[in-house]
């Protein structure tokens, strides 16, 4: 029970992310199809957390089962892909779902580079949903390599299609932000869904409090480039709503380093001790994912946003 509401609350934070850019940047954007990406951004990060659960970042007597949770994970996001490439193709003929042709829909997956791109994404999705439930099912110690692969290029495969794609390593910047802000959510997802005693989380959340720490920085310093690029200066902050939705993001990026360092000097330590409960662990960790999905939200928005 506790993991099904965490995960609910989890996207209806996200989506609320999404309100609060349309709020911001109106009537610049964003497009409803924001939506549908965060959902997605959201999924990918935590299959991509929950391959990268088995790697040997992780001490090995600690990693817990993630296949079933990873099939379920990367299903449910070859479904919200699908849907997003229906509802790109028809956004971009300039017509309503309803009204989208299966000509039109094949033009835009064949010859449309978003349409492409959006179909390379799904069948990375559908790679890894399967790959995961041969592994469940056969009971294998199977690698978790064809998952963290498949993730990446799934989670980077849109990105690189946006605006930083027309600069001069545009599109390595706007990957390696992606790949940032996905370990950072992805990887405490992963560990509230699968983690169920304290000495695992005791072994584990160290490690996962040095791969933050990493991606925080990757995260800030990409996302200046990007925003400086894109943005142009100090003005455009608040004459714009692209503008509005970047300084929104640093404000929640700030708050989430502040809370991340209390939890450093608190959480970790007792977890690290053995004092705190795996139910205690799960319940700050899904709070922590939470205020994340929400930033998800904003940058789900922001891609879409004039």
């Amino acid at each position: 029970m506790l993991r099904r509401w965490w995960v609910l609350t989890a996207g209806v934070t996200g989506i609320a992310g999404v309100g609060v850019a349309w709020l911001l940047a109106r009537p610049e954007g964003p497009d409803p199809s924001s939506l549908l990406r965060v959902i997605a951004d959201c999924l990918g990060a935590t299959a991509l957390g929950l391959g990268l659960l088995r790697t040997d970042l992780f001490p090995a007597r600690s990693r817990p089962p993630v296949w079933r949770s990873a099939a379920s994970v990367a299903g449910a996001w070859t479904a919200v892909e699908a849907a997003l490439l229906v509802v790109s193709a028809a956004e971009s003929f300039g017509a309503g779902i309803d009204r989208l042709s299966m000509s039109s829909f094949g033009t835009y997956l064949t010859e449309i580079t978003v349409g492409q791109l959006g179909l390379v994404t799904m069948l990375c999705t559908a790679a890894a949903c399967l790959y995961a439930l041969w592994a469940y099912r056969t009971g294998s110690d199977a690698s978790p390599i064809p998952v963290v692969v498949l993730a990446v290029v799934a989670l980077v495969a849109r990105p690189i299609t946006g605006h930083m794609s027309q600069q001069l390593f545009g599109a390595l910047f706007v990957s390696i932000h992606s790949v940032a802000a996905a370990v950072w959510l992805g990887v405490l997802a992963a560990l509230a869904l699968t983690v169920r005693n304290k000495g695992a989380w005791a072994a584990m959340l160290p490690v996962y409090s040095r791969l933050a720490w990493w991606s925080v920085w990757i995260l800030a310093a990409s996302g200046a480039v990007n925003a400086a690029v894109k943005v142009g200066g100090l003005f455009g902050l608040l004459d714009t709503g692209y503008g509005r939705i970047v300084l929104a993001k640093t404000v929640m990026l700030v708050i989430l380093v502040l809370i991340a360092r209390r939890l450093r000097a608190t959480w970790l330590v007792s977890v690290a001790a053995h004092r705190t409960k795996a139910d205690e662990s799960i319940v700050r960790a899904a709070v922590d994912v939470c205020i994340l999905t929400s930033v998800f939200g904003l940058a789900a928005a922001l891609a879409t946003t004039a």
